[in-house]
């Protein structure tokens, strides 16, 4: 199988070192964990090098000023030696409909860079409408094994979610998570799943398909696609859930085990504002997390809003801090710049905002973050919009305020 159609150079030599292509027991070489990736990529970096480099050349050479007790240059080269393995499984995942993207391409989800740095996964594998990655939501997380009444609340959470035009962040489990995304789903509503295992047979699973067939469904794990379950992949993912989302809810937990030292990491991190469900289950740690500052969340699922939960102290969740530039980014192509630098005419900047409000506005999103990824000034970015709305490009939501391009009839 030819790899260069599909996947850059940095990106298969991203993937020959940091993935799994089968059953961890029978790899060669144990690949690159995420601290191990980032201590070695900065090295390539001060070498001014790329991981492409070690792909056109005999790595063996380029390695010699490499030394760390933990990485050999061996292991290394017997990562980077698994190509054939790597096309095998491209291969498999392709006819299962998976993607891959790395932390170098401009597809990879804009607030893991922003809150987990050099900690973010390198490599994501995915199925659905990648674009969802950075639509943002309400990340919802709670027990495999809630009440009944607690899964009746998610279920409408996730239908609140949807009719509000609010994106569900979850993990894919059973109980909470699954009630919460196919709440959701029911109402054609955004979901996103970040899935700790199993993410190959989930892409063909009955339940996802209509949503990820339609578009506004997406799975994605930073694990090998076949892997099974794993308590230590199960809990590392829960990161993962809270930074992809402005703000979070937990329904119910439990006074050990993931959901309760995922939202403490949470809490410790501020990655996303933590509301609260309240419960009268003397077995649950939801009194305990909002003494540690989480918030008690709306009892009444009848009269909650969902937007209202996107809001901390009337700063708005998606308020990020600045991103965080992958080493090995590559930069989106200047098509819009290409277009007129050799014409002599007047450039309508106006008219390559719209442009660029096709794909940033495919989704609500706020004006905050509108000013982030376009680098503009806020008053350039309000007076556009407001003209935007008038010529019907964009329509304006509110609870909290956003904006989405309209539809064409």
């Amino acid at each position: 199988m030819n790899l260069s159609g599909l996947l850059s150079k940095t990106a298969q030599a991203t993937l020959l070192l940091t993935c799994y292509f089968s059953k961890t027991s029978s790899e060669d070489a144990k690949p690159l964990t995420n601290a191990e990736w980032g201590r070695f990529a900065l090295w390539l970096k001060e070498q001014s090098m790329m991981p492409a480099d070690l792909l056109a050349t005999d790595p063996t050479a380029l390695l010699k000023g490499w030394h760390d007790p933990r990485i050999s240059a061996e292991r290394i080269v017997r990562l980077l030696n698994r190509g054939h393995s790597l096309a095998l499984a491209m291969e498999k995942w392709q006819r299962a409909g998976l993607w891959v993207i790395t932390r170098s391409d401009s597809e990879y989800p804009r607030r893991l860079k922003q809150r987990l740095k050099t900690d973010s996964p390198p490599v994501l594998f995915g199925c659905g409408n990648k674009t969802l990655l950075n639509a943002g939501g309400l990340a919802v997380i709670g027990s495999r094994n809630a009440s009944d009444a607690d899964l009746a609340f998610t279920d409408r959470v996730g239908a609140k979610a949807a009719t509000e035009g609010v994106a569900i962040v979850s993990g894919g489990a059973r109980g909470v998570d699954e009630a919460a995304m196919l709440g959701a789903m029911k109402k054609g509503g955004a979901v996103i799943g970040v899935m700790a295992d199993s993410l190959l047979r989930a892409a063909t699973s009955a339940k996802w398909r209509k949503g990820l067939m339609d578009g506004y469904v997406v799975l994605v794990s930073p694990f090998y696609p076949d892997a099974g379950f794993s308590a230590g992949n199960a809990m590392a993912r829960n990161k993962y859930i809270y930074c992809l989302a402005d703000s979070s809810l937990v329904i119910h937990s439990g006074k050990k085990g993931g959901t309760l030292n995922g939202a403490e990491e949470n809490l410790k991190k501020a990655w996303a504002p933590l509301w609260v469900k309240t419960t009268t289950d003397n077995d649950a740690a939801n009194a305990g997390l909002v003494a540690k500052g989480g918030r008690w969340c709306e009892a009444d699922v009848q009269s909650l809003k969902i937007s209202d939960l996107l809001e901390n102290n009337g700063v708005l969740a998606t308020q990020v801090k600045e991103e965080q530039v992958d080493l090995f980014s590559i930069p989106a192509q200047p098509e819009l710049l290409v277009a007129h630098e050799s014409s002599s005419s007047p450039v309508d900047f106006y008219q390559l905002f719209i442009t660029e409000l096709q794909r940033l506005a495919s989704t609500p999103t706020t004006v905050e973050a509108l000013i982030e990824s376009t680098e503009l000034h806020q008053s350039q970015v309000n007076g556009w919009l407001k003209r935007a709305e008038e010529d019907g490009v964009v329509k304006k939501l509110t609870r909290p305020v956003r904006y989405q391009v309209q539809e064409k009839s």
